[in-house]
């Protein structure tokens, strides 16, 4: 490795600019340098040259090589971090996920961070997790999404993760902050759709902000007011679309959309749909406490129809 490291550094002390150098040198000892002509001169300099400038290509394709190779194996870790990721997350170890990303917090890799700002969000959901740990968490995570975009603007899931941790920052900075921010979340929601047209927890989310607008009260339509030249709306047809083409995306892929779906229709006051679409988020298999709750809010809804 020393050998190899020596020859690396060669082209760095030694190479045309050198040869120039000493060129130069040669050609002041003497009428045509130390007797020779100035033609052999060139010649044996030119040759040098040539051995040089050989030598230097050879360096250079080594270095090329190692450095290559370590990017390669760069590379490599971040798939196995990330394959490892996304078996945790799939096996719902929230804890272990988010101490395995969070020892890449610094990474440049768009894909690392967006998991990052996932798993913080998920941790700051825990019960366990004290109400001062939630809030560090929740910013931390926007800060992930945040960078995640920066790295890689062009990443669907990076769009999706920095509007819903948008929203949760604008949990702890008042109404007027989160009415303010819904355009610029709606944006990156739509974008993250454009990128990856078959996602479909962000069409889901769409029409969880169509429905939010459907039903915002009348004091924070003043307040909407206030913010724009002309306030975001939305109806609750609107937003039974998203939840349709979410479900059209991906059946029965998440246990709120079908609920949704059925709040939906009853706000739309047909009955018959909410009572299907209830129906089916009651017994949607619960794994998570998400899940749990949408089961009991569903079994209320149908009780109270």
């Amino acid at each position: 490795m020393a050998t190899l490291m020596a020859v690396l550094a060669r082209p760095f002390r030694r190479g045309p600019a050198g040869l120039g150098l000493r060129l130069r040198r040669e050609a002041t000892n003497g009428p045509w340098g130390r007797g020779r002509t100035w033609s052999e001169v060139l010649r044996k300099n030119l040759e040098r040259g040539l051995v040089l400038s050989t030598g230097s290509f050879l360096a250079y394709e080594a270095h090329k090589l190692i450095f290559g190779f370590a990017e390669v194996h760069a590379s490599f870790k971040v798939e196995e971090v990330i394959e490892q990721a996304d078996y945790l997350y799939g096996s719902g170890e929230t804890e272990k996920l988010y101490q395995l990303l969070v020892q890449h917090k610094n990474s440049d890799d768009a894909e690392l961070l967006w998991r990052l700002a996932r798993a913080s969000r998920d941790l700051a959901q825990l019960s366990s997790t004290s109400a001062e740990e939630k809030k560090q968490l929740t910013y931390d995570s926007f800060e992930y999404a945040k960078k995640a975009l920066e790295k890689n603007e062009s990443n669907s899931a990076a769009h999706k993760w920095y509007g819903i941790c948008l929203s949760d920052v604008g949990d702890y900075e008042g109404i007027k902050t989160k009415i303010g921010n819904a355009i610029v979340i709606k944006e990156h929601f739509q974008r993250a759709i454009e990128l990856n047209p078959k996602d479909a927890t962000t069409i889901h989310l769409i029409g969880i902000w169509c429905y939010s607008f459907a039903e915002m009260p009348w004091y924070q339509r003043k307040i909407a007011a206030t913010l724009f030249a002309t306030p975001p709306t939305s109806t609750f047809q609107e937003a039974l679309r998203y939840f349709h083409m979410a479900e059209e995306a991906d059946p029965n892929f998440y246990s709120k959309n079908l609920l949704f779906l059925g709040k939906t229709y009853l706000k739309l006051n047909n009955k018959k749909m909410a009572l299907l679409w209830l129906s089916k988020a009651k017994e949607y298999p619960a794994q998570t406490e998400e899940d749990k709750q949408v089961q009991k809010e569903a079994l209320e809804l149908l009780n109270s129809i």
